[in-house]
This record gives C-alpha cells, sequence and structure tokens, in this order.
C-alpha cells in the first residue's frame, strides 16, 4: 500500500482528503495536527474506523524533532500539507502568528524534507487569494498581489518552497483551490453558519451586502482534485481547482434560505464589507482539467442541500458548539 503523511489532518479539507483516501482503500494513511483528534462532527473519516489510519498530535511551529522521527520511521510516499492559519479577517489582529506558521514554520519543514530519497511527491495545499482581487480568469502563472496579510503569509510560503524545489530534487506540486464546503465544515463559514443562524433565528449578516463573488465549490470535488494531482500531477507545477463560475456571497444564501423555506429578505441584514475583502476569485482550472482528466461533478444546489441536511441532522451536537472562530497562536 501507499503511504500518505496528511498534515492538517483536523482540517475540513485535511479531513476530507484522508477520508477519500480511506475510501480507495490502497494507502496508509497518518494525518498530523497540532491539536487533539477531533470527534466524527469534524471528521468524516472517523465513522471508517479503517485500521489503515493513525493520527499523531504535533504541531510544526513547536515539534519539528518529533516530526522528523516520524518521517524517518514511516518514510511516506507522499506528504499532503493542509496545516495553517487559514483565515483572513483575524489575521488583521495578529498577522505574525500567520507569517510564524504559513511561511518560517514551512520554510524549517522543507528543509527537513529536501533531500529525502523515500518521497515521491511533495502537495502543497495553497490559496488562491495569493493572488489578490481577480480580474479575468487567473491562470497559474499569474502575479502574485496579496492584500491581506493571510494572502501575504501564503505566498510567502509559497515562494520559499519553490526555492528549494528549484535548487534542490524536492518533488513539489501545489494546489490553489477556491472556496470549498460542505458537511462537517467549521461552522464559523458562511454556508454552515447560514444554515445554524436560520435553524436559531438569527440575523444573517452579508458583508458588504454580500456582492463579492466567490468560486464555491464541494469538498469532496476538491479531494479529488488533490488526489490526481498527488498521483499524476507534474513536479515543480501549480495547479489551479475552480467550478466552472463564481457566484455572489448573497445568491448561496439566498439558495440556503430557499432550502430551508425561510424568507431572505426577513433573515439577512447588510454590514460593512471586510477590510482587504478581495471582489472575486475567478481562477482557470483548465490546466487541471486537462491534464489529470478532473472536473467538478458536484452542483453548487446539491452540495448546499447535503450541507443542511447535515446540519440539521446533527443540530444537538452543533448546538453545543461555538459558531465562531477562536485563534490558536
Amino acid at each position: 500500500m501507499k503511504k500518505v503523511l496528511v498534515i492538517g489532518s483536523n482540517s475540513f479539507s485535511g479531513s476530507d482528503f484522508v477520508d477519500l483516501l480511506l475510501e480507495e482503500g490502497k494507502y496508509n494513511v497518518i494525518g498530523v495536527s497540532r491539536s487533539p483528534e477531533k470527534s466524527a462532527l469534524f471528521l468524516p473519516y472517523k465513522s471508517r474506523n479503517s485500521k489503515n489510519f493513525q493520527f499523531h498530535q504535533i504541531d510544526l511551529n513547536k515539534d519539528l524533532p518529533r516530526l522528523a522521527e516520524l518521517l524517518d520511521e514511516f518514510r511516506p510516499d507522499y506528504i499532503v500539507n493542509f496545516a495553517a492559519q487559514s483565515e483572513v479577517a483575524p489575521s488583521w489582529e495578529n498577522p505574525h502568528h500567520w507569517f510564524q506558521t504559513n511561511a518560517v514554520a514551512l520554510t524549517q519543514f522543507a528543509n527537513l524534507i529536501k533531500d529525502t530519497t523515500y518521497l515521491k511527491k511533495y502537495v502543497h495545499i495553497s490559496s488562491p487569494e495569493v493572488y489578490g482581487t481577480c480580474v479575468g480568469n487567473i491562470l497559474e502563472t499569474a502575479p502574485l498581489n496579496p492584500s491581506t496579510p493571510y494572502a501575504a503569509s501564503k505566498a510567502a510560503g509559497d515562494l520559499s518552497l519553490f526555492t528549494f524545489a528549484k535548487n534542490f530534487p524536492f518533488p513539489l506540486v501545489m494546489v490553489r483551490a477556491t472556496n470549498v464546503y460542505g458537511a462537517h465544515q467549521q461552522l464559523f463559514k458562511i454556508i454552515p453558519r447560514s444554515a445554524i443562524y436560520l435553524k436559531l433565528g438569527k440575523t444573517i449578516e452579508l458583508h458588504g451586502g454580500g456582492t463579492a463573488v466567490k468560486s464555491y465549490i464541494h469538498i469532496r470535488d476538491i479531494s479529488r482534485g488533490e488526489l490526481a494531482v498527488m498521483e499524476k500531477g507534474r513536479t515543480g507545477e501549480i495547479y489551479h481547482l475552480s467550478p466552472d463560475q463564481g457566484v455572489a456571497v448573497s445568491d448561496v444564501v439566498r439558495t440556503i434560505c430557499e432550502k430551508m423555506n425561510v424568507s431572505f429578505s426577513a433573515s439577512t441584514q447588510t454590514v460593512a464589507e471586510r477590510l482587504g475583502q478581495d471582489k472575486a476569485y475567478t481562477i482557470d482550472s483548465t490546466k487541471a482539467r486537462t491534464e489529470l482528466n478532473w472536473k467538478p461533478i458536484i452542483t453548487l444546489a446539491e452540495g448546499i442541500g447535503q450541507t443542511v441536511s447535515w446540519v440539521e441532522k446533527t443540530f444537538d451536537e452543533i448546538a453545543k458548539q461555538p459558531l465562531v472562530y477562536i485563534h490558536k497562536e
């Protein structure tokens, strides 16, 4: 069986990727995250009780020697790294925390693995936010133009990784995917949070009226793309994963309201736009579609329906959870 180390396995994207690997049944997987393993509410793979998965709590910022020991023992064929400080708005409050995780610790980790002989592919999960506001259809060759500390820290980390790829036999391949959503997502994200607020009878705040255009794509479509990149992506390349078109945040919330049979106008209010909010993310994924034979297959309406059903099915447990982002240094 192929051996895969998934860093950031507690994250929404990381946990779904683990779930897909275990579903495929041909991978031996180790998950690593800085926090203790979450419950099945947020980790879909836990319902599988797979003998092909084990979890280790390791913080890249503090426990790099422990991770080095694990690597020496496991000798993975693939490393897929989802670990990051990933929220945009809070990055203005402690920007140095974002740079420490997304650039400094990442560089230390790359330096650790740059000369390994067992590694076939290092897949790094980046973000299209490094491009800033997207005008037109953005290709993988677009210049970096970040407009928030989060985006700047991700751009710095990306550039650092490519210096290792240029100077060492470091098998880097990078993924930039647009706005993921789905069941098991963090509850403060707009799609699950909107459904939860409607269940609670709370008003949904639309920053800037919800006019910002996002390219929402279901998490399993992204995980399938990341698996294709891991298996077939060309070393040294960047691959975009995106839907066919973007959609305004307000239209997404409107769809959720329709699914839950409530009034959009009565359930929402316009508030000030977020600082540094980019107006659109419309990146081009022709490269992944052509080279890797990948394309999204879950429609937005279908995916929102699945997410709303998850919220309704698990609402008693969800109601016990915090609905806001809690920052950890």
